[in-house]
């Protein structure tokens, strides 16, 4: 009765009030994308969302410090970001539709990543519903158009996943690279450590050398795209990772971090190894990947169609291959304002450009007769 009569409770039921997401054009029934929610997190139940669970619960937890480090920072949390596809015209409770989960991969977030993008098992399909693709191109674009900043965006996909590969490229997103899908799990003793070879854990001194070998491994154009710092590197792996020092010339010369926690179970890592040194494939290796297992977790990497003799090694190292991935590739050029004192500069350079003093040409030698 005191909010009604200071004229606050209908402010405050609209916040409780669950957001109505905005009908897609052409859409058979009343569905639409909109960020994660807290209500949404008990109609998550499809066998394609429950892996998916703890990442979309930190997800919420880390939004709200997020918006607030961005707002009294120039640094950017890198929280996961998550949309959903909603209907609301079905009998019952609302309908989760699809799920796509991005993340920056920068602190300047220049560059993104869509993490995981997955589509319910149990409800696509009936009648009235619509089709797979348009709900994959719909949460491409939303994610795409809420990525403020954003000048390139990778992906990665089954290479199998025909449709999938058609919604990225509907997007804009170009074939970069095809890999290989590798699991290792550990078993017996680390080998020892090489002569030669000192191994240092990634940290805040060893992460520039990491970032150098990880600059000279990765192709010019990944390379471009990612648009990665050394503190990217720890933002995204923590103290997750090892390196091998070569202890004459004193670089790192292999090295392996975190990347993501896989919803099968298990880690994926990166495993850099410096070109032209290829015979560090071997003990050496092995002892970075004993570093980084768990017990009685896998390890999972991905490895470059056109590296044979890394998928020599993982063969001998008892890995066992689980298909290929298809790495893509977007980038958004944005032409970038010219500011009014350029301007200025350029047409006082115009105008006094008759003025300015002439070189005197060179005379013309005369053919030899």
């Amino acid at each position: 009765m005191i909010a009604a009569a200071v004229g606050i409770q209908p402010d405050f039921q609209r916040a409780l009030s669950r957001p109505e997401p905005e009908p897609l054009p052409g859409s058979e029934s009343r569905w639409g994308v909109e960020p994660l929610q807290g209500w949404h997190i008990p109609f998550l139940d499809d066998r394609a969302f429950l892996p998916l669970q703890p990442l979309l619960q930190r997800a919420l937890l880390l939004g709200v410090p997020d918006r607030l480090i961005t707002a009294l920072s120039s640094r950017r949390c890198l929280a996961p970001r998550v949309h959903v596809a909603l209907c609301r015209d079905q009998p019952g409770r609302p309908l989760l539709l699809g799920i796509i989960v991005t993340r920056r991969l920068n602190r300047s977030g220049s560059s993104w990543e869509v993490q995981h993008l997955r589509l319910a098992q149990d409800s696509l399909g009936r009648p009235g519903l619509p089709s797979e693709a348009a709900v994959t191109g719909a949460l491409l674009r939303e994610a795409i158009q809420r990525g403020r900043g954003a000048c390139s965006w990778i992906a990665t996909t089954s290479s199998l996943d025909t449709s999938r590969l058609a919604a990225l490229r509907q997007q804009g997103f170009q074939p970069l690279r095809r890999d290989a899908l590798w699991c290792w799990q550990a078993k017996g003793a680390a080998p020892a450590l090489g002569l030669g070879l000192e191994l240092l854990p990634l940290n805040r001194q060893s992460a520039p050398q990491l970032w150098h070998l990880e600059q000279a491994a990765c192709p010019a154009q990944l390379r471009q795209i990612l648009d990665r710092r050394s503190e990217d590197l720890l933002d995204h792996s923590g103290t997750r990772g090892w390196m091998l020092l070569d202890a004459i010339r004193r670089e790192v010369v292999a090295g392996v971090r975190w990347l993501a926690d896989q919803p099968e179970g298990g880690q994926l890592v990166e495993l850099s190894v410096m070109p032209g040194r290829d015979a560090l494939l071997g003990p050496p290796t092995a002892l970075l990947l004993h570093r980084m297992s768990r017990p009685g977790q896998p390890i999972w990497l991905r490895v470059e169609l056109s590296d044979k003799v890394r998928h020599l090694w993982l063969e001998q190292l008892g890995a066992t291959g689980h298909g290929e991935q298809v790495l893509m590739g977007r980038s958004l050029w944005r032409r970038q304002p010219s500011s009014p004192a350029r301007e200025a500069t350029r047409r006082l350079e115009a105008m006094l450009e008759p003025f300015q003093p002439r070189r005197r040409t060179l005379p013309t030698p005369l053919d030899p007769r």
